[in-house]
Parts: C-alpha cells; sequence; structure tokens
C-alpha cells in the first residue's frame, strides 16, 4: 500500500511540468525553465467543439521523465501520458474547470477508460498504449457551461 502511495504521488509531482506540453509549441524549441525540458511538441488533434478548442497531446512516458531526476516506477504499465487543454474558440481564454473522460480503444478491440484529472491548465492521464496499431480515443467532457460535448481521433503507435 505504501508503495501504491509513493508511486502515485510521484507521478502527480510529474504532471505539474507537463501542463505546458498540452499546447501547441509546434515548431518552436521550448525552454520550460527550471524542469530541464526542452521540447518540440506538435498537437496529436485539434477540434472545435460547440465553441470550445480540444487540443489533445500524446506524450511517451520516457520523454514526460526525460531531464528529470526520476526514474519509471518498476511495474507501471501505462507508456504514454494523454493531455487536453480545453480553450474557449473565439476569446482563446483557457477553460480549466469540467470533468474529463477518455476511452482509449486498444488495436486488439480491447478498451481502457479514465477519468481525466486536472493538472494546471489542462486535464491528463497516463495510458498504456504499448502495442502498435491505431488507437481510437473518444473523449467526453462537461465544463464550467454544463454541455456535454464530445470529441473522437485517431492516433498510430508504430
Amino acid at each position: 500500500m505504501k508503495k501504491l502511495i509513493v508511486v502515485t504521488s510521484a507521478l502527480l509531482a510529474l504532471s505539474a511540468p507537463l501542463a505546458s506540453l498540452a499546447m501547441d509549441h509546434e515548431g518552436h524549441d521550448m525552454d520550460h525553465g527550471g524542469h530541464g525540458m526542452k521540447h518540440s511538441a506538435k498537437a496529436a488533434h485539434e477540434e472545435v467543439v460547440d465553441g470550445v478548442k480540444a487540443t489533445f497531446n500524446v506524450q511517451t512516458m520516457a520523454d514526460a521523465m526525460k531531464g528529470m531526476s526520476m526514474e519509471m516506477p518498476k511495474g507501471m504499465k501505462e507508456t504514454h501520458h494523454l493531455s487536453v487543454l480545453f480553450k474557449d474558440a473565439k476569446s482563446g481564454t483557457p477553460l480549466t474547470e469540467g470533468t474529463v473522460t477518455i476511452k482509449v480503444q486498444n488495436p486488439d478491440k480491447t478498451a481502457q477508460t479514465k477519468d481525466l484529472m486536472g493538472m494546471q491548465g489542462h486535464f491528463g492521464a497516463d495510458f498504456d498504449f504499448s502495442g502498435s496499431g491505431k488507437y481510437g480515443v473518444m473523449c467526453k467532457f462537461q465544463l464550467k457551461d454544463g454541455k456535454t460535448r464530445q470529441a473522437k481521433f485517431w492516433y498510430s503507435v508504430k
């Protein structure tokens, strides 16, 4: 039980520096001072749904931990961090309150469903994308306005 608490705490500690990864930094080498993270990231998917721009990012756990003084916890089956950033499509104002659920259909037709946790401006969780093939990502979200929205996309792993 103590080991589970330590692992969970470590993963939560990692989530704060990952907040910037949900933003579209395509073509920009971003230095996230103090976190030792430099990257050029491209969103996995962007979509506007009923006035809300949803930007999805998928990153390997190894990339997420680069430059940090931590190693992957032993026995961790999740291989990727999936995050989504919501903004008002007109004003660009971040939308950070609400509930978000992601269902991932694996290439073998099994599924993973998780509620994403709010993480300093975005929502995120870790998933197992260890097999190669196409993963169907289905997101259902209800933000502060109370309206339920959905977004879907395919993500390929080679």
